[in-house]
């Protein structure tokens, strides 16, 4: 059977690059499972040349579309066929399309790490009807400063956002008008006030761009629109049914906080069960929604239940529970609405 070798990329996070290894492997089991037809049944960690890598056997070889698919993986720095003691690097071919400094120049305290913002949204996307490509339509309903949103944006789709705290809106309006100035994207970059009956309710950045000015002519272009506002208001600006694909990274209490009136709280399963059926409504039929939180403050089993009572059917995915610090075990639950 054909042999496999995938090189880890090097995390800049030393936590989360202890836990890299193991999240490849059940990410890559779910790109197995939707989107290569069971053909890679299992992985291993392998030592070769005191560097340790990734192997997997597949029931046939590798074909160009496969390689392309599996070059998305959040942490893959290269791919390789192994031949005997050797490794024949294949040529990898990623969707993302813009500059990687869109994903890493922004440095701040709470910052999801972006490795893992790629597994969310890769896991998600594999598990709706569209898979991972094309112009899907993103939505991060708690999109703090837009890591997921550039991530969406890396791989040609069009990205929604919304989040309720006006210095992350400011900070990320400011950062991606000045990212798409310095790289000469043809662009229009707008903030409007939103009212409903005369009466201030957000903030709204709308960002339309092309890689070119050809392209922009040809009609080739991306959108970008995020909201100053409540989340648990998503409905009052985005429209039912429009987007394929949810990815959330709900608070983890002790770092970031659920705000509402109770104020701090460990637990997000609060936030979740009021947002998760506002969210779900948002859900084009086959599409799929992925939540990331801390498993310190509410069991899988509930959150499970939360999804299945909006409508949606978890995934069995396999186990992406990884350690960040003390407070925190984060942890993925994934689920998709019925066609």
């Amino acid at each position: 059977m054909p042999r496999y070798a995938l090189l880890i990329l090097p995390a800049f996070n030393r936590v989360y690059g202890e836990s890299s290894i193991r999240l490849t492997m059940s990410e890559l089991a779910v790109f197995s499972d939707r989107a290569l037809a069971g053909r890679v049944p299992a992985s291993e960690e392998t030592t070769i040349g005191g560097v340790p890598y990734v192997t997997f056997e597949t029931s046939e070889p590798l074909a160009g579309p496969d390689v392309a698919l599996l070059s998305n993986l959040s942490s893959v720095y290269a791919l390789f066929g192994l031949e005997g003691d050797l490794l024949r690097p294949l040529t990898m071919r990623p969707l993302d399309r813009l500059s990687s400094d869109l994903i890493t120049i922004q440095k701040y305290a709470g910052k999801t790490n972006e490795h893992f913002t790629k597994l969310l949204l890769n896991v998600t996307a594999l598990a709706g009807d569209k898979g991972l490509g094309g112009r899907l339509a993103v939505l991060d309903p708690l999109c703090g400063r837009g890591t997921t949103l550039n991530q969406a944006l890396m791989y040609g789709c069009d990205a929604s956002g919304i989040d309720v705290d006006g210095k992350d809106f400011e900070a990320y309006t400011g950062f991606i008008k000045t990212w798409l100035r310095n790289k000469r994207l043809k662009h229009t970059a707008e903030t409007v006030p939103v009212r409903r009956e005369r009466a201030l309710v957000g903030r709204r950045l709308n960002v339309t761009f092309g890689l070119s000015k050809e392209s922009v002519k040809a009609g080739d272009v991306q959108h970008l629109s995020v909201v100053n506002a409540d989340t648990l208001k998503s409905r009052e600006f985005f429209k039912p049914r429009s987007f394929d694909v949810l990815a959330a990274d709900a608070p983890y209490g002790v770092q970031h906080g659920s705000k509402g009136g109770a104020g701090l709280s460990r637990s997000p399963l609060e936030l979740l069960r009021q947002a998760v059926p506002v969210w779900a409504e948002l859900l084009r039929p086959g599409g799929a929604m992925g939540i990331a939180w801390n498993t310190y403050g509410g069991k899988s089993s509930e959150l499970a239940k939360i999804l299945v009572a909006a409508g949606l059917d978890v995934m069995d995915y396999p186990d992406f529970e990884h350690w960040v610090d003390q407070a925190i075990v984060r942890d993925i639950i994934v689920a998709r609405k019925p066609s």
